[in-house]
């Protein structure tokens, strides 16, 4: 036995690359909340840490030669000049068939308790650098099985689509409908920054049965770290770009993309960068076209993300940063109406204000003709609601208004979908040029 152990050992000292690898380790010279400083440490940003060797912090910048980390658990019992170690490197995630009905949480670990996951590949974090010509044109349909969506705002695979809306219009229920009738391979969803509750209630009624064999999940309450949460929508990510490079069709959920602004705010200006735009510092905003183009269909395979963001307007309002900048990166967006569900319309699709910019390329002359007719027939009666309402209209006055009163059964009709129903796209577009076919 000792000689097998000295001629091991004399044959690893023997190697031409043999290296002696130096443990290095810093020292904590501030914490602040979740902020922390320490000297001592030369390691990339991305960096995980472990820090007095009770908690896990992230590299997220520096300030001279003092190294900036924000705690990525909870409060600990650290002390001055507590010992500071690099644990692992940055920027990979676990990906591939292993991940497939599993829940996993910003860093990757399973909460479900199936126990560990094995035979995972690894994909780099930030995502593999691609060029404008290596994302392919949209040119074939998703079907969604919700009505007004496949007939009015048809989805492309491979297009990025935001539902907009404040808190309580039924986005996540919106969501729900989607995923379970979604005609894709593998669906990737990311539930970040939100209730602990709602995680649970998602994964117990929207994931659920057959769906939740091709789903993969990544789940980032509220109450985790800021840079869990901007790790979570990384991840999700990474995950879902990986099964597009297999040549599958993926359907991206994430809810939402405003949690993970907020997150790139408190990191912004933890780290003293100023506030611009309604408190959010230039990076939060900047942040958010690097996500959202990782999505889209692959020009040199099958492969394509399909991705869907929900966009919170915080106090309904539709010029808040986020959304204004959302609004302007996406292939299309859907405005959810408090007005209509109020109305008990649902889904409470506002169709005068939502677009699917990529529907001319997917759907035919007859079905786009039909869905002009609608939003024709829903726009004339919009405009004159509160006349048809107070009474003041006389029939026979003017026949667009006439034909937009007679219609508008109809239009409601068709929008509203309970949660539990599927409709899809043929039967969308059946119905749609059945009875606007004409007008």
């Amino acid at each position: 036995m000792l000689n097998r152990f000295v001629a091991d050992y004399l044959e690893t000292l023997a190697q031409a690359d043999f290296r002696p690898v130096p443990k290095v380790a810093g020292r904590l010279l501030s914490c602040d909340g979740l902020l922390m400083e320490a000297t001592g440490l030369t390691v990339p940003v991305g960096t995980v840490c472990e820090v007095g060797g009770v908690v896990e912090a992230e590299v997220i910048g520096f300030r001279g030669d003092r190294t900036i980390l924000m705690n990525l658990g909870g409060p600990a019992p650290l002390l001055p000049r507590a010992p500071v170690r690099p644990i692992g490197a940055p920027g990979e995630a676990e990906v591939g068939d292993a991940l497939l009905g599993r829940v996993v949480d910003g860093a990757g670990r399973p909460i479900d308790g199936l126990g560990p996951i094995r035979g995972a590949e690894r994909w780099p974090l930030a995502g593999k650098l691609q060029g404008p010509l290596d994302r392919g044109r949209v040119l074939s349909p998703l079907d969604v099985g919700v009505r007004a969506i496949n007939g009015l705002l048809t989805i492309g695979q491979g297009q990025r689509i935001g539902i907009m809306a404040g808190s309580g219009v039924g986005k996540s229920v919106l969501l729900g409908m989607m995923v379970r009738a979604a005609r894709a391979d593998v669906v990737v969803v990311g539930l970040i920054g939100e209730r602990s509750r709602e995680v649970a209630d998602f994964l117990d009624t929207k994931v659920a049965g057959d769906a939740r064999a091709r789903s993969v999940v990544v789940a980032v309450p509220a109450n985790h770290s800021p840079v869990l949460r901007i790790r979570g929508a990384l991840r999700t990510h990474a995950i879902a770009e990986a099964f597009r490079a297999q040549g599958k069709t993926v359907l991206l959920i994430m809810d939402s993309l405003t949690r993970v602004a907020h997150a790139g705010r408190e990191i912004g200006l933890a780290l003293g960068e100023p506030a611009s735009a309604r408190g959010y510092p230039p990076s939060a905003i900047a942040m958010l076209p690097n996500l959202i183009e990782r999505a889209g269909q692959d020009a040199h395979g099958p492969g394509s993300i399909t991705a869907i963001y929900t966009v919170l307007a915080d106090g309904d309002d539709g010029n808040d940063p986020v959304v204004d900048s959302a609004r302007s990166i996406l292939d299309g967006h859907i405005v959810l109406s408090r007005a209509l569900a109020e109305r008990g319309v649902y889904p409470a699709i506002d169709l005068g204000p939502s677009v699917s910019r990529v529907m001319t390329d997917i759907a035919q002359r007859p079905h786009l003709q039909a869905a002009r007719v609608l939003r024709r027939h829903l726009a004339t009666y919009e405009a004159n609601r509160d006349l048809v309402l107070m009474g003041a209209y006389r029939a026979g006055a003017d026949p667009a208004i006439d034909a937009a009163i007679a219609y508008h059964p109809a239009i409601t009709d068709y929008v509203r979908q309970d949660h539990d129903e599927i409709v899809g796209l043929d039967t969308a577009i059946a119905e749609l040029t059945g009875v606007f076919g004409d007008g």
